[in-house]
């Protein structure tokens, strides 16, 4: 646990000398949320004490023994035609007390014509984008969880590769009597293995340090969450040109203060996500959350609409688990995500192979 810390202030100190904003980085997809859940809650969480596997894919440290021997799977269509799958399995290793999990995330953006300077068709070239995660969580004395995941990153981008070993590191801290969860992640720290151009060389990697709280409430049927992200720069707010004045003009018609505005506001708020889970009754869960970067960044200012809010809902059945997601970037429409969590050990019995391996374990929600 001691490592883990010293770990976590090495890659603080890293990110704050050395990373730059959105946008100018490779291997942009894995923001991306992984799961239906993730999406309704604003597309990050680090704390969510939900009973979703697929929540493992956003804090390593959210991995948990009652996890074990279930597969979530997610296969969807983005923008532009570009499709989505996302599979996570657990394993729980009762002799060592660690649990363990193994993910993929893959992305096809389809087939795309080779032509020359004259338009002439040379063929056609596939672009995709894949990772592959392996995960550990351990317990740590009664409330504290931590956990790794190493990731194997690839980009194929039609004659373009490139490649990255990179590690996500988080803890959770779990009061299960005051319902009070708190967790902290810092992803995708890490090194290009193989340069998409040698001349070009490195480019920066999306890492991002998130921490984040959750609060359940015994006598009320619903969760509050806060997470804060992009927490090793200040200022992540896009220079618009719009939002200057220029004072050269002989006739300004702005009537804003000339004075340069600070934006203290808007640059505190693009840190934050807020979330609210709903539990209608022991199966139905009813998602949203609002993520004031999206919304700022992507939202148009004559009409703004639901950018940056995003709903779902979750049934929660005794060997399924299915949740569906609507995320709403542009006013030009929402993006809809359906996810599956299987209990496998609940559907397949392995008889006696199934015993020595740990396949019938069952353990409760907690967070040992």
């Amino acid at each position: 646990m001691r490592f883990l810390f010293v770990s976590l202030g090495c890659f603080l100190s890293y990110m704050a000398s050395s990373q730059v904003n959105g946008g100018e980085h490779i291997f942009e997809f894995l923001r991306l949320a992984q799961s239906p859940h993730i999406t309704a809650v604003g597309g990050m969480s680090v704390a969510n004490a939900s009973k979703d596997i697929m929540m493992s894919t956003a804090n390593p440290a959210l991995l948990r023994p009652e996890f074990h021997a279930q597969l979530g799977l997610n296969y969807n269509i983005y923008y532009a035609g570009t499709k989505v799958s996302n599979l996570y399995y657990a394993h729980h290793a009762k002799n060592i007390q660690t649990t363990f999990g193994l993910g993929i995330q893959y992305l096809d953006y389809g087939s795309f014509k080779l032509t020359d300077n004259l338009g002439n068709i040379n063929g056609t070239a596939k672009a995709a984008d894949y990772a592959i995660t392996i995960n550990a969580s351990r317990a740590y004395l009664e409330r504290w969880r931590y956990g790794v995941a190493l990731k194997y990153a690839h980009s194929n981008l039609i004659e373009n590769k490139s490649a990255a070993l990179l590690a996500d590191i988080g803890i959770v801290y779990a009061d299960t009597n005051n319902q009070l969860y708190a967790g902290a992640v810092v992803k995708n720290a890490g090194v290009q293995l193989k340069k998409y151009d040698v001349q070009t060389g490195s480019q920066p990697l999306p890492i991002d340090l998130q921490i984040g709280i959750m609060k359940k409430f015994k006598k009320a049927p619903f969760a509050l969450s806060m997470l804060a992200h992009h927490l090793y720069k200040w200022d992540i707010r896009y220079d618009n040109p719009a939002d200057q004045v220029d004072n050269t003009l002989l006739f300004n018609d702005n009537t804003q203060d000339t004075k340069k505005k600070t934006y203290f506001a808007d640059k505190l708020f693009r840190h934050f996500v807020f979330a609210l889970d709903l539990q209608l009754g022991k199966r139905l869960e009813i998602s949203m959350g609002y993520n004031h970067l999206r919304r700022s960044e992507l939202a148009l200012t004559e009409k703004k609409g639901l950018s940056g809010f995003s709903f779902g809902g979750g049934l929660y059945l005794n060997k399924f688990i299915i949740h569906f997601a609507q995320s709403y970037y542009h006013i030009s429409g929402a993006y809809s995500e359906v996810g599956i969590n299987f209990a496998l050990n609940r559907l397949f019995g392995l008889g006696q192979a199934g015993d020595k391996i740990n396949w019938s374990e069952k353990f409760g929600n907690n967070y040992k």
